[in-house]
């Protein structure tokens, strides 16, 4: 397959680099049945019930998995390479410490999405929904959240470089103990953060994101906001 990244230089933010994908003719995965530590090379695997099946350790090269059903799946340790992986759904897919390479998810369906540990590099996240996703310890290169809506992401930990939100929802976000470099959140709208203000040198939002975030930023730094009261003669 053929792969170019690109990426942009926003306003003084280095942009995430993009993979563009062109993945080979591809042939109809049959199994029927994920195995650990399996190899799956220049597979497609469409509108395949992978519900609570054994995929650990499993590696994905040059791979499609179109229109998917992964709930309690469990890919720990699996890696996805220059891959497409288009209207996955499901709830409580296991993916802690995987590795996301040259990817595109593409209208996601998922809730409950563990990806604690994991590492995503060169990956775009377009459109669709990803409910409770945990990004705790984490490591985040070059990754872009295009057009989809995130509700309560937990980043708790993680490490995000060059790292763009892109006419996204981000809702209730977790950046506790987060470390962030190159980070251009101005395309997250709304931008609500419920945990570690403190943690956002390194990001850079807009004016108005600042004027919605300041009532939650004077609390976590203990600054009271009282109205001066009219002296009555």
């Amino acid at each position: 397959m053929a792969r170019r990244a690109t990426g942009t230089q926003r306003a003084g933010v280095k942009g995430a680099r993009r993979p563009e994908m062109r993945l080979p003719a591809l042939e109809p995965w049959t199994d029927g049945q994920l195995a650990p530590d399996g190899d799956y090379d220049g597979l497609e695997f469409r509108e395949a019930d992978l519900a609570r099946q054994d995929g650990a350790g499993a590696r994905f090269m040059d791979c499609a998995l179109t229109d998917c059903a992964v709930d309690e799946t469990a890919l720990g340790r699996a890696r996805f390479l220059d891959s497409v992986l288009t209207g996955l759904r499901g709830v409580g897919t296991y993916l802690a410490e995987s590795t996301f390479r040259d990817v595109e998810l593409l209208d996601p369906r998922l809730g409950g999405t563990q990806l604690h540990g994991a590492v995503l590099e060169r990956v775009v996240v377009r459109g669709g929904k990803i409910d409770f996703l945990n990004l705790r310890e984490a490591r985040l290169k070059d990754v872009v959240f295009d057009s989809c809506v995130l509700l309560e992401p937990d980043f708790a930990g993680a490490r995000l470089e060059r790292v763009e939100f892109v006419d996204c929802a981000l809702k209730e976000a977790d950046f506790s103990s987060a470390t962030l470099k190159d980070v251009d959140l101005r395309g997250a709208a709304p931008l609500e953060i419920t945990r570690g203000l403190d943690r956002l040198s390194g990001a850079v939002i807009s004016t108005g994101q600042l004027l919605d975030l300041a009532p939650v930023l004077a609390a976590e730094l203990g600054i009271r906001v009282e109205g001066l009261a009219t002296a009555v003669c």
